[in-house]
């Protein structure tokens, strides 16, 4: 049987399959290798996931995730899957970009990305990714990401750029004023979640001038500062992944025309076309 994990902070998507069959799907608490020791992997997937699969023989583990940025990360977590899964023969590792390629591009060529709480994007050549403009993290980069269009949002309203009637109900809606909104941002951890928050609030006005514009002209940035990086751009799909992709699909395509770019397959999550390349 195999194992396909697609890993993130916040919460990890475990799938087992037998051919093409899913025999079953567990959800777990995330991690993020770059932050995590292997002695604390080791002890999540013990507690969390391996009272779920006891019985089933598990031969193989594809785990994709968030941090993986190095060999001696990619060895942890193969030691901290090894440790508990000790049937497993094989056990690649490797990061969440490269389980976006997959499932959104399968063994073709493509540009893959990502749009979500952060984002990204790669040329795929049908087997690995060959080419990755740095995302950048929101303060200097993101482009398209929920984050960014949260920021994006939050700075027009308290510089009253949109009409009072928007920034009056964005505040109501999420009870905030100037304060607290400069104390999460400045003050707190995890600004980007904070920010990314707001998303919901762009989808539901887009039909509002000013805020179809905010979520068109930051894909416009995305594509421009990341897409149009790769020589071959024009000619292959531009294929997506990620909640941020999904929810303004429409504004998405409009940006894409406007650039003479191609969209592809957009999908909220990886996890289906991992089932499906990886049952072939």
């Amino acid at each position: 049987m195999i194992l396909i994990a697609d890993c993130g902070s916040t919460k990890i998507d475990w799938c087992l399959i037998n051919g093409k069959e899913k025999v079953a799907q567990i959800f777990t608490t995330g991690m993020n290798a770059l932050l995590m020791t292997e002695a604390e992997m080791t002890e999540r997937i013990k507690t969390e996931l391996l009272p779920h699969i006891r019985g089933y023989k598990v031969t193989e583990v594809y785990y994709y995730g968030a941090g993986i940025i190095s060999d001696e990360i990619k060895s942890q977590v193969i030691n901290a899957i090894k440790a508990n899964i000790p049937t497993a023969e094989k056990v690649e590792v490797d990061s969440d970009l490269l389980a976006a390629a997959r499932a959104l591009c399968g063994h073709k060529p493509g540009i893959a990305c990502i749009l979500g709480t952060g984002s990204n994007s790669c040329y795929y050549d049908g087997e690995k990714v060959v080419d990755n403009v740095s995302p950048l993290g929101y303060i200097l980069g993101d482009e398209g990401s929920g984050a960014v269009l949260g920021k994006l949002l939050v700075g027009d309203v308290l510089k009253k750029q949109l009409p009072e009637h928007l920034c009056e109900k964005f505040l109501k809606e999420y009870d905030l004023d100037r304060t607290k909104i400069i104390t999460a941002v400045y003050r707190q951890p995890a600004a980007n979640r904070f920010l990314a928050q707001f998303a919901p609030f762009l989808e539901h006005n887009i039909h509002e001038p000013s805020i179809r514009a905010i979520v068109f002209r930051s894909f416009t940035d995305f594509f421009v500062r990341n897409v149009e990086s790769y020589p071959n751009y024009k000619d292959l799909p531009c294929n997506f992944v990620g909640s941020i992709a999904l929810l303004e699909k429409d504004v998405l395509k409009e940006a894409a025309a406007a650039r003479g770019i191609t969209i592809g397959n957009i999908i909220q999550d990886p996890m289906e076309g991992l089932i499906v390349y990886h049952s072939n």
